[in-house]
């Protein structure tokens, strides 16, 4: 059962806020909703916003644990991309591709919606679409990177969309070490995530919907939602719960809650950043199997993070110490992706919760019969995802005719439950090890390595 404390997540994105404070007693619950949202992160708060939207006396109520924006939403590494989890695989297979087109192109439309929704709404969440770079550390990413880009070409897309950078031009956008070149796409935007989800809610408050903060939720069923301080009835519940989805009665297996662990350095002065780059607040990453992820702040910070972990019995963790050993790990791969910062302080280290599906990408699921429904399953590119997952989700809870509905998202039945404990910890743990691994290998060989098996996909039955 997730508890109502601590209010602080421990991240920077929140530490930076001028105006935050720890919620004071929610309100009394209401008797009864038309629509139940659980959770106030991006999904919940996105899915909101487009109910209101399209349905403006809709008594809309959102049920949070915590706060808004306490959870992944206002954890993350401040990527708001164009693109989600899964979506590239189905590129690579013939039989998926036109699905993954579609998808593609309606997560690098949902970027944009989501600029343009900031922009009329007053929610400077300090958006900047300066595209994202993945830089090629060995000749073997070099050659698959600019085969990869040249398929994508070969499906429709163009330079504008992605594109091959060469080291020249790869190292003065970023100096990272060692650089053989980035596939760059410019469907990708740095934003500050905790003021992004602050801003939502105040925007989805002004338009009626009441957030129901400290007030975890224990059980649901069909046409009612029982949490720690009371019932309510709702014709239609909406789970927007992602990696928290354990923390409810009957949902302990619905998804695999993943930890990554996020650093922020202190202000660097003009003339570092002028050796580092990231002009244009590029996001930035390599093809390394362990995931790392980095962003330029509006403040002129450097936020990296990487270095995933996951414990037995999709066990939730409030707020990851800062002393944790896997902060270390992100640190030194900060300092050898970018040496010249060998000397810079880091100020905050805070960890971040995504969630695993089965079949690992995302899902929206809903049942007119039963009135229950969710989205979730970002694998940690949820940012962006969550808006394009809210809009499916509004559309089918209202029962209206959306070309949304027929991406490959929208599933008729929920995703199966995760397997049984040990079968997650044992695959999670599998996967984690063969993973830095192969990182290892690779580093010193300089070749695709093929001891990453798949373990955690074969058990997850992609």
């Amino acid at each position: 059962m997730t508890q109502a404390t601590p209010v602080h997540n421990g991240s920077f994105w929140f530490d930076s806020l001028d105006d935050f404070e720890p919620p004071g007693a929610s309100e009394a619950l209401p008797e009864h909703l038309d629509v139940a949202i659980i959770g106030a992160g991006f999904t919940g708060l996105w899915t909101a916003y487009y109910l209101k939207n399209q349905a403006p006396k809709l008594n809309v109520g959102i049920v949070e644990a915590q706060h808004v924006g306490f959870g992944a939403s206002g954890r993350n590494g401040g990527w708001c991309m164009g693109t989600a989890e899964g979506n590239h695989n189905m590129l690579g297979q013939p039989e998926l591709r036109e699905q993954g087109i579609a998808l593609e192109r309606a997560m690098q439309d949902t970027l944009d919606e989501i600029g343009r929704v900031c922009q009329a709404e007053n929610v400077d969440c300090h958006f900047d679409k300066g595209g994202t770079l993945t830089i090629a550390r060995y000749p073997h990413e070099q050659k698959e990177l600019r085969e990869w880009v040249g398929h994508l070409h070969g499906l429709g897309f163009t330079e504008n969309d992605f594109r091959w950078l060469d080291a020249e031009e790869s190292s003065r956008r970023l100096a990272a070490t060692p650089n053989l070149g980035a596939f760059y796409t410019s469907h990708c935007a740095a934003i500050q995530p905790a003021r992004l989800a602050r801003g939502l809610g105040d925007v989805v408050r002004g338009k009626g919907v009441r957030i129901y903060e400290n007030t975890p939720v224990t059980q649901i069923e069909p046409g009612s939602l029982h949490t720690e301080r009371g019932q309510v009835s709702a014709a239609r519940i909406l789970r927007a719960t992602e990696g928290y989805a354990a923390s409810i009665k009957g949902y302990s297996r619905a998804v695999m809650p993943i930890y990554t662990h996020v650093v922020a350095t202190e202000p660097l002065p003009r003339e570092l950043w002028d050796e580092v780059g990231l002009h244009k607040r590029e996001t930035f990453g390599d093809p390394r199997n362990v995931t790392i992820y980095g962003q330029r702040t509006l403040d002129d910070r450097l936020v990296f993070g990487g270095c995933v972990d996951y414990y037995f019995g999709s066990r939730l963790i409030p707020r990851i110490r800062s002393t944790h050993p896997n902060f270390a790990k992100v640190e030194r791969a900060m300092r050898t992706m970018l040496p010249m910062l060998d000397q810079v302080a880091v100020t905050h280290r805070w960890g971040g919760l995504l969630g695993v599906a089965r079949g690992r990408h995302p899902f929206v699921h809903f049942s007119a019969e039963t009135g229950l429904g969710a989205a979730g399953g970002y694998m940690g590119e949820g940012v962006a995802a969550s808006n394009l997952a809210a809009r499916i989700l509004a559309s089918l809870a209202l029962d209206r005719q959306s070309p949304l509905a027929e991406l490959a998202w929208h599933r008729p039945e929920p995703p199966a439950n995760m397997p049984v404990e040990p079968l997650r910890w044992i695959g999670a743990s599998a996967a984690n090890l063969s993973g830095r691994l192969a990182d290892r290998l690779e580093a010193r060989s300089g070749q695709r390595s093929g001891i990453l098996g798949g373990v955690l996909g074969r058990l997850l039955r992609i």
